[in-house]
């Protein structure tokens, strides 16, 4: 397997700025946000892509949008909203084969992106 940054950070190799960890997932400062917050949510398993997703995965899959939640409210971001947004393979924008979702909020955030 190719090197993977998310993994190195996980397993503490490489530094980050983590905001959020349990058994299953860690949450990281984005080190180029895209809104004043920017927070990247990750599984500690490494998981190349969503489509490369198991049955096994259901539990942190299903704890993303916990996580997520607690993380707007502890970051005041809650009350206005926010995005959360899961890039898949490169047409889907995504630079980082670690299924990751990003967490997106602080300011009005237009669609299309």
């Amino acid at each position: 397997m190719k090197a993977c940054i998310f993994c190195d950070i996980i397993a503490g190799r490489k530094p980050a700025r983590k905001v959020y960890e349990d058994e299953m997932l860690l949450a990281i400062e984005d080190i180029y946000p895209r809104a004043p917050v920017h927070l990247l949510i990750m599984p500690k398993r490494h998981v190349p892509t969503l489509l490369d997703l198991q049955p096994d995965d259901a539990p942190w899959v299903a704890a993303i949008p916990f996580v997520a939640n607690r993380l707007a409210r502890e970051r005041n971001i809650a009350e206005n909203g926010y995005r959360l947004v899961v890039n898949v393979k490169h047409g889907g924008g995504q630079a980082i084969f670690h299924v990751h979702y990003h967490l997106l909020g602080g300011r009005t955030l237009r669609w299309p992106p």
